[in-house]
């Protein structure tokens, strides 16, 4: 790994050539310069505890100087398992169990917020937050101390999933302040409206959309980052949902979509998109462009790309995916668009409506 500064300076570098190029097309083609917007989402594996999540705010600094920026998040790596095995334990009457790990969690949480060595006032306030949603944890476990009816298990099943991604969302917006970005934790459920099948809930885009625009646009007009929680959304009666295991790139694209950002960049622990798995192929071939259409031959063909509904609601709105490497940030990862589209990991700007 590159050393933190030089990452940094690599990426304000291309981001700012990217940026200059844009708006020089702009003004040529219209009197009105629409400032660039980018989506950064976020998987386990890159917040999995306060040295990685630093080093993730390191990546989103230089482009909040330079564009405005929305970061989507997932719950840290191997929380999803504990809380959901949490609620299986509720559901086998396991209650003692579930308390224990109800509380394991929230430990972990604190510990990771106590490594991120934020100054004593900014610490005791995220705590107070931390604390607040290790409550509410607690709560949905006694609630359930006589067992889960059959009729509501996946309710619980969601509602419990959900702390992961709320507990990382305030971690790493504390995070971003430490790095000196003004950033807010926002919750999915207040704006990703969804059908009420638990556990596998389908999004209602273009009232998510409205809503979203609502919540998120005034922040970022501040020159605030909201680190939105990706996996949740509600139901119109305000029950949490989930859209599904292995959906945090679909939350990503959903986020993007609210907030017509030009580029979503998915970091991730891997260089980018394979022809074939690269754990058990020594032919297969990093792939660093990708029309849509060929990422959908790749999808079809059994190749493990993205989330199957990113890419149609990607090329809807012609937004550039990006698929990175939080840990190797000067590698130029696979990016995937329209074909003959400007490209260094940061924003094309698209024609003004």
């Amino acid at each position: 790994m590159i050393p933190e500064n030089a990452e940094e300076e690599l990426l304000a570098e291309c981001y700012l050539a990217s940026v200059r190029a844009a708006t020089q097309d702009e003004h040529a083609n219209s009197p009105a310069v629409r400032e660039s917007l980018v989506a950064f989402k976020f998987g386990g594996s890159s917040l999995l505890g306060a040295e990685r999540m630093r080093h993730a705010a390191g990546l989103v600094r230089p482009a909040a100087q330079l564009m405005h920026v929305v970061v989507v998040v997932s719950a840290m790596k191997g929380v999803t398992d504990r809380l959901l095995g949490i609620a299986q334990a509720l559901g086998e009457r396991k209650h003692e169990r579930a308390r224990l790990e109800a509380e394991s969690v929230l430990r972990l949480h604190l510990d990771v917020l106590s490594d991120l060595a934020l100054d004593s006032d900014e610490h005791d306030r995220v705590a107070r937050d931390l604390t607040s949603l290790g409550r509410d944890l607690l709560h949905e476990v006694s609630a359930c101390r006589d067992g889960v009816p059959a009729a509501t298990a996946a309710e619980l099943f969601d509602r419990l999933a959900s702390f992961g991604e709320r507990f990382s969302a305030r971690l790493f917006a504390a995070a971003l302040e430490r790095s000196g970005v003004p950033a807010v934790p926002v919750s999915s459920s207040e704006f990703v409206l969804t059908c009420d099948t638990f556990r596998d809930a389908k999004p209602h885009l273009e009232q998510s959309k409205q809503r979203g625009r609502d919540i998120l646009l005034p922040l970022l007009a501040d020159g605030i980052v909201p680190v939105v929680t990706g996996f949740i959304g509600a139901t119109p009666d305000g029950r949490i949902t989930t859209l599904g295991r292995n959906s945090s790139d679909f939350s990503g694209a959903i986020i993007a979509h609210v907030v017509d950002a030009d580029e979503l960049v998915i970091w991730t622990d891997v260089d980018g998109i394979y022809t074939a798995n690269p754990n058990e192929s020594a032919q297969a071939r990093l792939l660093h462009d990708l029309s849509y259409e060929d990422a959908h031959a790749l999808a079809l063909s059994g190749a493990k790309v993205l989330h199957p509904h990113v890419l149609p609601l990607a090329e809807e709105t012609e937004m550039t995916v990006w698929v990175r490497n939080t840990f190797k940030p000067h590698t130029r990862g696979t990016r995937i668009g329209p074909v003959g589209a400007q490209h260094c990991g940061a924003p094309v700007r698209k024609e003004p409506a």
